[in-house]
Order: structure tokens, then C-alpha cells, then sequence
């Protein structure tokens, strides 16, 4: 939900959303490519990671790094799994997720501490999460973000129970403050 507060009022909103957005490495780009030689001086580039802030940043379940493709690889044939079948998989996910939740729910809008004793978590999942919070020092934001990704990440794999790579895979996923703060090596 969405609360503006004004001087006399205040209305909430219901408010669901997908968030997608794209950032550069740096201002010109090319920070952390072989390929190309970042123009960047280092308090740019630190400058221009700040603009996403820390609590923005916790909130957002997936960051992902792509890196350049190299013409060659464009033009050919694709490799991987096909759309498909991850069409497949990503149903097959989202059937299990409304057999848990009874119907209409799915993972990313589970409660955490439901999560945390009724999400199928392994032992072994468990005492990596609790290690690698601590290590990372995760927020309660994080570590239930954290659980809902490697929630999804079982689904995908059909895998009942969360198990220790898929909190692993899940951790890959957060932001890193060293991403945000120190300038890529030239």
C-alpha cells in the first residue's frame, strides 16, 4: 500500500507492483568490461553508485549483473533453455504456490515468519541463511527477501523443500555494498 500524508489528510492506496530497472556500472558504461576502457574517474563512479540508495537497494528481491555480449555470440544460434520450457517451469512454480498458499497466493507476498516454520526449509538451508545473515549482516527485510527467493528458486527447480544451494543461489541475488560503493578495477 501507498500512504500520502498532506497537511489535513492522509489516504492509503492499495498498491502491487513489479519493479524492473537497469544501471550502468558507471556514467559512461563500460566499468568492469574487457573489452572497453572505462573513462571514469573513481569519485564518479562512486558517486553515480550512491544514487541508488542502501534502503531502496534491500528492497529489491534480484540483482543481477549482465555483462556484454560479444557481437560473434549475437548472431549465433542461442544457447541454453528454451523459452518454453522455462514457460513450463515457471507454471508448473506458480501451480505449487497456489496448492501452498490456497490459491491466489505466491511466495513473494508470503509472511516471512510464515515462511520461516511453514516454507519447507532444510536444516542444512537453515544454518546457511543464519551464517551467511550474520556474515553480510542482512536486515530482517533481507533474510525474509532472501527466503522467498530460494522459495521460488525450489519451485522452479521442483524441489519441495528449500534446500542449502537454493539459499546460496538466493544470497547471489542481493546486492553486494562493494558493487555500490568501490569503484570496478580498469
Amino acid at each position: 500500500a501507498v500512504t500520502i500524508a498532506r497537511a489535513q489528510a492522509s489516504l492509503r492506496f492499495p498498491a502491487r507492483f513489479a519493479l524492473a530497472a537497469a544501471m550502468n556500472p558507471c556514467p559512461c558504461g563500460h566499468a568492469g568490461d574487457p573489452g572497453h576502457a572505462c573513462i571514469c574517474a573513481a569519485a564518479e563512479v562512486l558517486r553515480y553508485r550512491a544514487r541508488l540508495s542502501g534502503p531502496l537497494a534491500d528492497r529489491i528481491d534480484l540483482h543481477v549483473t549482465v555483462p556484454a555480449v560479444p557481437l560473434a555470440e549475437l548472431a549465433s544460434r542461442p544457447r541454453g533453455e528454451t523459452s518454453a520450457s522455462m514457460r513450463e517451469r515457471v507454471e508448473a512454480a506458480r501451480a505449487r504456490q497456489w496448492q501452498r498458499y490456497g490459491g491466489g497466493g505466491c511466495n513473494a507476498r508470503a509472511a516471512g515468519r510464515w515462511l520461516e516454520t511453514h516454507g519447507g526449509i532444510e536444516t542444512a538451508a537453515r544454518r546457511t541463511l543464519a551464517a551467511a545473515g550474520g556474515r553480510l549482516h542482512l536486515s530482517a527485510r533481507a533474510f525474509h527477501r532472501v527466503l522467498r527467493v530460494a522459495r521460488t528458486i525450489a519451485d522452479l527447480d521442483g524441489v519441495g523443500t528449500v534446500q542449502a544451494p537454493h539459499i546460496a543461489e538466493a544470497l547471489g541475488y542481493r546486492p553486494r555494498a562493494a558493487d555500490m560503493s568501490t569503484p570496478v578495477a580498469y
